[in-house]
């Protein structure tokens, strides 16, 4: 199994007529996107050099090496920019974690009930959800939240979770909605 591989940016379009590129960076500090050393797809097929120019409206304007005009620029459009795991640095807080390392990990309760796999974290805006896969396919969703998953053991390959009452109850009634019968969550 190959090194998982972390998206760091996507471009999002051209700027300008020289090749310069417009970038969304989902680094916590959008100008480290470039710090990493080169950049691949997605595959790890192609490499790409970045040297940052600016920002504009919140997005980082970069030039990509070999690229040198308005149409290469807009080839690139809507691709996006991974290194491998290992090239990021270890969280500095202990409590941090990135999404990639959470992703596989098993999840069980204090008392040892497995609750399934973490597939994927999620964010709608109030804050990071694990996205849980049981045995069966069934798919919850976790606040990850110190109350609700109040350890996370990576080297053991697992996080313990107390999840809220509505969560137990979908896993035991089957439906994966969280209500118990009267229409309300």
């Amino acid at each position: 199994m190959s090194e998982p591989r972390i998206c760091l940016a996507a471009v999002v379009g051209p700027h300008g007529v020289r090749g310069l590129v417009r970038i969304k960076a989902f680094t916590e500090d959008p100008e480290s996107v470039a710090a990493y050393g080169p950049l691949s797809d997605e595959a790890g097929a192609r490499q790409y050099t970045l040297r940052l120019k600016g920002q504009v409206k919140g997005l980082l304007l970069a030039e990509v090496e070999g690229v040198r005009d308005r149409d290469a620029a807009e080839a690139l459009r809507g691709l996006r920019l991974y290194v491998p795991r290992s090239a990021l640095p270890p969280p500095e807080d202990p409590e941090e974690f990135y999404h990639a390392d959470l992703i596989g990990l098993r999840v069980e309760t204090a008392e040892g009930t497995d609750l399934g796999r973490v597939v994927a974290v999620q964010d709608f805006g109030a804050g990071d959800l694990l996205e849980i896969e049981g045995e069966d396919g069934s798919r919850s969703h976790l606040p990850f939240t110190r109350q609700v998953v109040p350890q996370v053991d990576l080297a053991a390959g697992r996080l313990v979770a107390e999840p809220p009452e509505a969560v137990t109850a979908a896993s035991d009634d089957g439906t994966g909605t969280g209500q118990e019968g009267d229409g309300r969550a």
